[in-house]
């Protein structure tokens, strides 16, 4: 791929339906990085970090700024390119953040990492989730940290979801990774509430969950 960005995996219909997403508009997210990864990772000492989902790059660029070395992952190419283009343009050196395709639901990156992040890591496509953050929980090392947040349901604007896609709880997604029993404690299990606009630019209210774990070193 171009700009730095690897390929681990074919263009499938997921990859489809997220190219076309982001190829619709010129910025599909904010361009600012997720409100609860900074506030739970801002104190932690940098190491490596595995950004699943990037999108356009908001989190990655911001922790590279922090000093971690990023991997970032997309299913979308659109989304990479755009994303390597963002940090080109904050300035972030070459190397810091190695940005790769993949559908997790086929390959996952190789490597342990001392933070992976999964920052509503939804599709309303046929996505194995619970398995993928099982792969995110067996790639943190030992003394790392695993966050995921997640959407508690659909926007209020959504006129027609999908019934088909379930929101789990941050008590739910815990039971689904499957940790075995002394290795890993629950740092936070919380539900929040956080303004987001409407597509007609009006601020509505969004309830979002999180779930961060750390492994135990031995």
């Amino acid at each position: 791929m171009t700009d730095g960005t690897t390929s681990a995996t074919g263009a499938g219909p997921e990859a489809e339906f997220w190219d076309a997403r982001y190829a619709g508009s010129d910025r599909v997210w904010s361009g600012n990085p997720n409100n609860v990864l900074v506030s739970e990772v801002g104190g932690l000492k940098p190491g490596t970090a595995l950004d699943l989902g990037c999108g356009e790059g908001a989190d990655a660029v911001w922790l590279a700024r922090q000093g971690w070395r990023v991997t970032a992952v997309d299913i979308s190419r659109v989304a990479l390119e755009r994303a390597a283009g963002h940090a080109k343009a904050e300035g972030i050196a070459e190397g810091l953040i190695d940005w790769q395709r993949h559908d997790l639901g086929e390959t996952f990156p190789e490597g342990t990492y001392d933070l992976v992040s999964a920052q509503f890591l939804h599709s309303p496509n046929d996505m194995p989730r619970e398995r993928i953050l099982r792969a995110a929980a067996a790639a943190v090392a030992p003394g790392g940290v695993l966050l995921v947040v997640g959407h508690a349901g659909f926007p209020a604007w959504e006129t027609d979801p999908h019934p088909e896609m379930h929101f789990p709880t941050p008590d739910e997604v815990l039971e689904s990774l499957g940790l075995p029993d002394g290795e890993w404690e629950v740092v936070l299990t919380d539900e929040h509430e956080r303004i987001q606009n409407d597509p007609d630019g009006r601020p509505t209210t969004r309830v979002d969950n999180t779930l961060e774990i750390r492994r135990l070193a031995p």
